[in-house]
């Protein structure tokens, strides 16, 4: 191992170096363009030896990935916010031919107004495409999962394309200390993508071309297989990265004191950590309260929303995101899973750290202290500026 101090941008960058990347496309954004500069400066002084195609935007530079995917390439892309958006149609075009392209994307605002802080709703858009969906929270983890991401992606059981995101600025331009694995353990762990061409050059072959609908619906329920067999390899690949690393990030949720808790609250990304120290505080203070991180988000991990369920008194839900009608896109997943399961306890709403505000210990303790007084479970959008105005 060698420990060097990156940010979450750079994470991604030496995680996609280790991974011996064949084809990056790229395109600029913020706040992810140094993760495809870092890329580049790998590519020219020759310490990654892969083909990089700049592109004149989002959606071309998915394309390339999805074409070289198709010849065997093992590829790699960054966006966010705007650039994931032009990306939309070709997404789908990425899982439906079960291209295993993994790429990161630095979770920001979308426009209007415009905003480059961070917020959940480019990816949210984007959970019915058929994509795996990982929501890091901290520097080391950004660079363990995209390792484990391209495992993930290329198994023959899989075959899907999968995004790791971090929360803009927060992680994208803040550093730690990150442990980076040696190249020769990661390619114990990595070994190249295993040969699975659909196009052979030289050779008459076609790609995602016209399927009627006696047939249309067979492919779909091929990629739904594919994606519900995600969690059982994923904590196979994890035990793996840990005997390899000594590291383990905890499969699709996992909790903190939660044994016995009056209140939990589920978080994405960064406001885990701020929540986890929340949670020593007023568990001192004697509050039976606890902590659920919701780190893989598609496919969604109902079995462990609903075995948490019989675990605690009451759960919320942290989304940076609206689903607009309803009430945070992670809680109207919780809400789906807790549905079909068998305890229901009340659920709650907390919408907070939208376009990039900061989601404070006080913001947090606020929402424990709603669910351990009882109130009515509902929708609840934190720290709002009392006096905005909004010009339609």
């Amino acid at each position: 191992m060698t420990m060097k101090v990156l940010s979450g941008n750079y994470a991604q960058s030496y995680a996609a170096q280790l991974a011996r990347v064949q084809v990056i496309s790229a395109y600029p954004i913020t706040p992810q363009t140094s993760i495809v500069e870092k890329i580049a400066d790998f590519v020219a002084s020759g310490d990654l030896n892969a083909q990089y195609v700049k592109v004149e935007s989002e959606h071309s530079a998915l394309q390339v990935c999805i074409s070289a995917a198709a010849l065997g390439a093992r590829t790699y892309t960054a966006t966010s916010s705007q650039g994931l958006l032009l990306m939309h149609e070709l997404l789908h075009w990425a899982s439906g031919v079960r291209a295993p392209i993994v790429m990161g994307v630095v979770n920001r605002a979308v426009a209007p107004p415009w905003n480059i802080g961070a917020d959940h709703a480019d990816t949210m858009s984007q959970r019915d495409t058929g994509w795996i969906q990982f929501y890091a929270e901290s520097n080391q983890e950004v660079l363990d999962t995209v390792l484990e991401a391209f495992r993930l992606a290329e198994h023959p059981d899989i075959r899907l394309p999968v995004m790791v995101t971090e929360d803009a600025f927060y992680l994208s331009h803040t550093v730690e200390p990150v442990d980076v694995p040696e190249a020769t353990l990661v390619d114990r762990f990595l070994p190249p993508r295993e040969p699975h061409a659909i196009l052979v050059p030289g050779e008459a072959t076609r790609l995602g071309s016209f399927t009627g609908p006696d047939h249309y619906v067979d492919f779909r329920k091929q990629l739904a297989d594919a994606i519900e067999r995600v969690p059982k390899l994923l904590g196979k690949i994890e035990e793996e990265y840990r005997a390899l690393t000594g590291r383990s990030h905890g499969g699709a949720l996992p909790t903190y004191r939660v044994d016995g808790a009056d209140a939990v609250l589920v978080t994405m990304g960064t406001a885990t950590t701020t929540a986890r120290g929340v949670v020593d505080e007023m568990r001192a203070a004697g509050h039976k309260v606890g902590l659920a991180k919701l780190r893989l988000f598609r496919p969604f991990p109902d079995d462990e929303i609903r075995r948490l369920a019989t675990q605690v008194g009451r759960i919320g839900v942290v989304d940076r995101s609206y689903t607009f009608g309803r009430m945070g896109p992670a809680a109207t997943e919780v809400s789906a899973a807790l549905y079909s399961g068998g305890a229901r306890p009340p659920l709650s709403s907390f919408l907070a750290g939208i376009g990039g505000r900061d989601i404070t210990p006080h913001e947090v303790r606020r929402m424990y202290e709603t669910l351990l007084e009882g109130r009515t479970p509902t929708t609840h959008w934190e720290d709002l500026e009392e006096e905005v105005t909004v010009h339609g």
